[in-house]
């Protein structure tokens, strides 16, 4: 197999700026806005396939290069005239003869020959894991959108630039943080793409608090891109892998720990590729219905943990469930978030860890009983350590006003008393988002679970004979609440009332005497 030094991968000028790479993905968006994919919820799924199968090349000549320096022995995903050095590299042979051909080859080549072949790896007797996570990441695509060659080759001259070689890692953002950019524009208000990202300072801030360690399993249900897992590995591995000791620890970390489920079928190869672009080389990604059990691939889920050590999500807002979903579980109700809960709750090891996103509603609804129902399962099994009452803005960015908060808690209960952080009085909005600078304090008092004017304890009596009403309300702040009776209210009208009445007949008296 040829190795990396002649593959097309050095090529380009070497981006030393975030500006600079964030312009080459600049251009390449714009390529891909006038050529039929308007919208980021077009063109970041196709720009997505294209990005992965160049970091894919990349990486597999690496790992070519460094099994023949040992004498191993290493077999490709992809072999040719399938690899980006081959079809779509400027000096690709199977590129160059495609454009000396007929009119039309080159788009005929990527529709009709390049997709099928990706989106089959899977079928292949003895299909290695990556070669699945290939097949899965085409599993939506039929062709390319992309409407002419030309702006298609466009785009593959300009990705072709891009590389971990081409990059600077000490002045510019890797690769994956540059690919979560996009993902947050197909996130933002108006994408209809906010449900499936979390703003990403929550999200490390949540990481944080939760401190997933290697050989720990981690896991999110419902995982949209795939933010939690991507930055669970981030926090394991360290900056340059700090925290990895040894070799068989990066392979843990790579193969046997991240665990999810996602049912939208354009999001699902979406999540696998930025797992993949983050160095997680074995997503173990379930498509399907979570609530359900509905099933549309089970393949690089096999072998999975019945329980998890770590779990951390953001369940849809607002989400409804049918009944197909709700026979599933104890307390039956149509709100995804609390179905949800119950789930993870179900999922974690007895000493396993959750951090959990949830809006208001959850926390203070006490008139529906599996509302109740959960809460009170949750208490009775879990230690529900720590909520974080967040901005109302802190979700602007993902296109969701609603207000939340962030659930901490330990599988093994129960719950003897609640540590509460107030965040709410924060302005927080599209131009001003939430940042982990924001939780400086938070993390000061966590360890002690220290009281302060926006920290206080709550004990599980004090839940109960709220009826599991577990709202943050601040006993620290400022109470603005008109204590005045109705009565004197009244009185003070009608006060107000005859000062009025007196005013507006000086003024008539005043207006009828002047000549």
């Amino acid at each position: 197999m040829a190795t990396g030094k002649n593959n097309g991968n050095n090529s380009g000028r070497r981006h030393t700026t975030p500006q600079s790479l964030n312009s080459a993905i600049k251009t390449i968006c714009d390529i891909m806005r006038r050529s039929n994919c308007a919208g980021a919820l077009q063109y970041v799924p196709e720009l997505t396939w294209i990005l992965f199968l160049r970091i894919l090349d990349e990486r597999e000549a690496r790992e070519a290069e460094a099994a023949e320096a040992v004498g191993a022995e290493f077999s490709p995903s992809l072999e040719s005239p399938y690899r980006w050095r081959d079809w779509a590299a400027p000096d690709g042979p199977k590129r160059k003869a495609l454009e000396i051909s007929a009119l039309g080859a080159f788009f005929s080549f990527v529709n009709n020959d390049l997709i099928p072949h990706l989106k089959g790896l899977k079928d292949r007797p003895n299909a290695t894991p990556r070669q699945k996570v290939i097949s899965e990441i085409f599993s939506g695509i039929e062709r390319t959108r992309i409407d002419t060659e030309r702006n298609l080759l466009d785009v593959l001259d300009k990705v072709n630039e891009i590389s971990s070689e081409s990059v600077d890692p000490t002045h510019v953002f890797t690769l994956s943080q540059v690919y979560e950019g996009l993902l947050l524009k197909m996130g933002e208000k108006g994408n209809d793409g906010g449900q499936f990202f979390t703003p990403r300072e929550v999200i490390r801030a949540m990481v944080r608090v939760i401190d997933p360690q290697i050989g720990e399993t981690v896991y999110d249900p419902g995982c949209g891109t795939g933010g939690f897992l991507a930055q669970s590995y981030e926090h394991m591995a360290g900056a340059n892998h700090e925290k990895i000791s040894a070799p068989e620890q990066l392979e843990t970390l790579k193969r046997r720990t991240f665990y999810g489920r996602e049912k939208d079928n354009a999001i699902y190869p979406i999540a696998l590729a930025n797992l993949m672009l983050h160095g997680i080389d074995e997503p173990h990604i379930w498509h399907g219905n979570t609530l359900t059990g509905a099933e549309t691939y089970g393949g690089l889920f096999q072998d999975a943990p019945a329980l998890f050590d770590v779990v951390l999500m953001n369940p849809p807002f607002g989400g409804k469930e049918g009944k197909d979903a709700q026979t599933r579980f104890a307390y039956k109700t149509s709100a995804t978030q609390v179905l949800f809960l119950q789930h993870v709750i179900d999922s974690l090891k007895p000493g396993g860890r959750c951090g959990i996103v949830l809006d208001e509603g959850v926390l203070f609804r006490t008139n529906e009983t599996a509302f109740v129902q959960t809460k009170r399962k949750l208490l009775d099994d879990c230690d529900l350590w720590c909520i974080v009452s967040l901005p109302p803005g802190a979700f602007v960015n993902a296109g969701a006003g609603v207000k939340t908060n962030l659930l901490f808690f330990t599988k093994g209960g129960p719950t003897e008393r609640i540590w509460y952080y107030d965040l709410s009085d924060i302005k927080v909005g599209k131009k001003t988002p939430l940042t982990l600078a924001h939780f400086e304090e938070f993390f000061r008092l966590l360890p002690d679970r220290a009281d302060s004017e926006y920290s206080w304890t709550v004990t599980r009596e004090q839940v109960e004979a709220k009826n599991f009403d577990l709202k943050a309300v601040n006993p620290h702040r400022r109470n603005n609440e008109d204590t005045r009776t109705p009565e004197e209210l009244l009185a003070l009208i009608e006060e107000k009332g005859r000062e009025i009445a007196g005013i507006l007949e000086t003024l008539k008296n005043k207006s009828v005497g002047e000549p």
